[in-house]
Parts: C-alpha cells; sequence; structure tokens
C-alpha cells in the first residue's frame, strides 16, 4: 500500500542526515559521560555499567515514545522539535554536571549505585528524546508499507553508522582537544540547529503545497 501524499525530493537525504548526526550525538554524548563521572565515582566497569544502563533503558523508552507519537499527524515540524528540544535538554550537562556530581558523591556512599543515580540525572531525559529521533524518522521515510521493513534497515544504518564515526571521533580526537563541556555545548547547539532547520523546511514544504494545490484549482 502506498501513500500518495508527494514530498519533496530533498526530505529523504535530509531526514537521513539528521538521523546520522542524533547517532553521533548519543554516542559522543554516551562516552562524555564517563569522563563527566570519572572526578567523582572513578571510571572501573561498574561505573561504566551504569552509563550503558541508563542510556539504554532511557533509549528504550525514547523508541517506545517516538513510535507512537510518529502515529499522531507526523510531520517535519514536529520532528524538528524533537531535536530542538534534545538540544535544550542536554545544556544542562554542561552547566550543572559538577554541582549535581558533587551533592551525589557526599550524599551516596557507595560509588555504583552513586554513579547509577548521577548518570540517570544527568543524561535519562535528554536520551530518551534523542531514542525518539530514530522511529519517528522511520514514519517520515515510509510512504510505501511494502518496503518499510527495507527502509527501517537503512535508517538504522546510517544512524549507526553516525553512531560508531560519533565514537571514534570523541574517543581519539575531540577529547583531547576540547572540554568535555565545550564538546556537550556543541552537540546541544547541532541537535538544536538542525531542528531549527527542520522547522523552517516545514514550512517551505507547506507553501509550496499549498501554492500546487491553487494552480491545480485553477
Amino acid at each position: 500500500m502506498t501513500d500518495t501524499k508527494p514530498q519533496p525530493s530533498w526530505q529523504n537525504p535530509f531526514i537521513y542526515l539528521l538521523a546520522f548526526c542524533s547517532g553521533f550525538c548519543i554516542m559522543g554524548i554516551e562516552l562524555l559521560g564517563g569522563r563527566i563521572l570519572a572526578p567523582f565515582f572513578g571510571s572501573s566497569v561498574h561505573i561504566w555499567g551504569s552509563i550503558i544502563t541508563v542510556f539504554m533503558l532511557s533509549l528504550s523508552f525514547g523508541y517506545l515514545a517516538g513510535g507512537k507519537l510518529s502515529t499522531k499527524n507526523a510531520s517535519l515540524k514536529k520532528y524538528g522539535f524533537i531535536f530542538v528540544l534534545a538540544g535544550i535538554t542536554i545544556l544542562p550537562v554542561a552547566l550543572w554536571s559538577t554541582t549535581i556530581m558533587e551533592v551525589i558523591f557526599l550524599n551516596v556512599e557507595d560509588s555504583r549505585y552513586g554513579s547509577l543515580l548521577a548518570c540517570t540525572a544527568l543524561f535519562f531525559i535528554p536520551t530518551i528524546i534523542l531514542g525518539m529521533i530514530s522511529p519517528y524518522s522511520v514514519r517520515l521515510l515510509v510512504t510505501d508499507r511494502d518496503k518499510s521493513g527495507q527502509i527501517a534497515g537503512k535508517l538504522y544504518f546510517v544512524s549507526t553508522l553516525g553512531s560508531a564515526l560519533g565514537t571514534i571521533l570523541t574517543s581519539f580526537y575531540l577529547v583531547l582537544f576540547f572540554e568535555v563541556n565545550s564538546i556537550i555545548m556543541v552537540f546541544s547547539s547541532i541537535l538544536a540547529l538542525l531542528g531549527l532547520i527542520a522547522i523552517v523546511l516545514n514550512k517551505s514544504v507547506k507553501s509550496v503545497s499549498f501554492n500546487t494545490v491553487g494552480v491545480i484549482n485553477e
């Protein structure tokens, strides 16, 4: 079954680009989480266990929420708002992470539970929002239900490539030349900027669609 609603030729590549960037940012932020927690809780295996657990749980909730949201009149505008919201919710990590770490470190003696609580406080909400991007991307890309599996596979291929690149660049280069908080703020700005671009492009699509309908009616 095919959705006959026309889409501009640039829309699908743009969505793949955004999915790639979101994958890049997710893994970059996850790696930086280890650097943020290390001065207070160390960098042992249970610290990384806490980080991975929080990210996996929050992403799973994000996938669920994004899938549900995508069934309610999905649009490039709403897609853009997800990116903007993700960028905003990441900012506190750069601005207040030290304060949050100090409070938890002084009040939770066991570093295992302290790191788990700290990671939850910093990353749970923004990672849920980032997790919403993939299922929403699939909804915007699928116009032919018979090809939905193929499109979903391609989307996850692209976003996972972004994750791989985010992992290698962040761990090999970014942390060597920039402060952690500066990198977080750059990720936040990139996500917000991409979201704003999507919102603006959505308006142009609506304008073109309206003009096309007007010409047809004439």
